[in-house]
């Protein structure tokens, strides 16, 4: 593990430096104050770098961020103790409302970063004008593409989350935020695309001394998940097969791997979001609390953490139905066991069991106070995702000409074979459970079954309402600042 991180600790300790320095920035996306020099060819990663820490979860906003786009499935429950966290439990019984703190705080998450990406790109404006060497206006022109594509991150989050919401592609004041229409979903998704399709352009294939940056296939693969949401097929498939096709992407032989800290940024990965401790016990640190927050609650340190987003019933008893052991075996990490790398789960853990994805072997947790799971990077897309999307691409009717030579059959086995299954037909609902056994817990369930229509009937005896919980309402505070936001169907204020 030690040596992957350190190969990325420059990516690390300039995402540190970077935040400190630059992300003073308004959730908005109002233009921080800063000395940078324009004329230095070493400044031009800055402004991205700060776009990338923006991506990073302290705390709170994993809290927030698991709340709502993981806990309103049925794969997940609250978890923690009874008495912690009542308002996660509204998502669970999905009786939340625009007052709903979380709520407001994935707004301003995805809009912060929004806001770091949005500076960056006008950052690599000026850089174009003060510099002069053909190399300092290529590393312009990619993290311009960069900068971009984080945006179009989080825009895709924000209009799965909140539908119609306002495009701010510039820095503004104040005074100008606080008059911002909504755009419509098609519109948003058109500037997605248009992000993205910069990434494709400009961004290069891989970046040998920086694992974990964002490269041309990081965009494809995130081009490609939006396409399907977007119900775009032929687009979907086209960039699916495209990445399957470059040969330079596979599944780790062990669906265990795909999640190990040995692994990041490995073979299966094209997004994630990075974090280390650097081996430190204290002291500023570029780390993430997403899986801390997963982390089983009143464990022992090391092997401790919150204890939210538990795997439900209803996911326990969906592996129990297909005899799929081997992804059961890693997405559970129940109490009381112990682990292959041989650490226990205490046996009065709050929560029988808890998200495995997260897991990291205590050797690793090297600091001195919450510690657990501050080497895991989030995984926002696998290669299995991607090998799943140009199933589904396939299957809905796309109309592509194959470079990669995969049938929606043979991808779909791909991922099943792995995971010691028996070869089945590429059918829609084959491809959905395939879906919910491969992205268990990665924050995908609830979206999913909105888009394939199936919200209501699997979430209905949950609490769900057909036509208001597809998506969530917009919060009660951006309301105030902004009258001319309007409220989602079905929500009151």
């Amino acid at each position: 593990m030690k040596a992957i991180k350190y190969i990325i600790v420059l990516l690390a300790a300039i995402l540190t430096v970077s935040c400190q320095d630059f992300l003073n920035i308004r959730t908005e996306a109002t233009m921080p104050s800063s000395g940078l020099d324009y004329t230095k060819t070493e400044n031009i990663f800055l402004p991205v770098s700060a776009a990338y820490a923006s991506m990073r979860l302290g705390e709170g906003e994993a809290q927030n961020y698991i709340a709502v786009l993981e806990v309103a499935s049925d794969d997940a429950d609250k978890g923690s103790s009874a008495d912690d966290g009542p308002s996660v439990k509204e998502f669970d019984e999905f009786t939340y409302g625009p007052e709903n703190e979380h709520i407001g705080h994935v707004w301003s998450i995805f809009y912060n970063v929004v806001s770091a990406a949005n500076y960056a790109v006008e950052s690599m404006d000026e850089f174009d004008k003060a510099v002069s060497s053909d190399d300092a206006r290529r590393q312009v022109v990619e993290c311009r593409a960069e900068a971009r594509l984080i945006r179009a991150w989080a825009y895709f989050n924000l209009v799965r989350l909140f539908g119609e919401v306002p495009l701010i592609d510039r820095t503004m004041d104040s005074e100008a935020l606080a008059s911002m229409k909504v755009s419509s979903v098609p519109d948003l998704y058109k500037f997605i695309y248009s992000d993205l399709d910069s990434g494709i352009e400009n961004l290069p294939e891989s970046y040998v001394d920086m694992p974990g940056r964002y490269t041309k296939y990081t965009a494809m693969a995130l081009k490609a998940k939006v396409a399907l949401y977007n119900k775009d097929w032929t687009e979907a498939a086209k960039e699916a097969d495209a990445i399957m096709a470059s040969g330079k992407f596979s599944l780790m032989p062990k669906f265990r791997d795909a999640f190990s800290v040995e692994h990041e940024n490995g073979p299966e990965s094209l997004m994630e979001i990075q974090s280390s401790d650097m081996g430190q016990v204290s002291g500023a640190m570029p780390i993430c609390y997403y899986g801390f927050i997963q982390g089983p609650r009143n464990g022992v340190e090391p092997m401790q953490g919150w204890g939210y987003k538990v795997p439900s019933q209803a996911l326990i008893d969906f592996f129990n139905s297909r005899g799929d052991n081997i992804r059961k075996a890693t997405t559970l990490l129940e109490r009381g066991s112990t682990t292959p790398e041989g650490d226990t789960v205490a046996e009065n853990c709050a929560n029988p069991y808890y998200n495995g994805k997260v897991y990291v072997p205590s050797r690793y947790n090297t600091r001195s106070f919450n510690a657990y799971a501050l080497d895991h990077n989030m995984r926002l897309i696998r290669y299995a995702d991607i090998l799943l999307i140009y199933a589904e691409a396939m299957a809905n009717g796309a109309s592509i000409a194959s470079k990669s030579g995969y049938t929606a059959d043979s991808a779909l086995n791909e991922v099943r074979s792995r995971a010691g299954l028996p070869a089945v037909s590429a059918t829609l609902q084959n491809i959905y459970d395939e879906r919910r056994a491969e992205l268990a817990l990665e924050e995908n369930r609830f979206f999913d079954l909105v888009r394939w229509g199936k919200a209501a009937e699997v979430l209905g005896p949950l609490g769900f309402t057909a036509g208001k919980n597809e998506v969530f309402p917009i919060p009660a505070t951006q309301r105030q600042l902004n009258p001319n936001l309007p409220q989602t169907p079905g929500y009151t204020y």
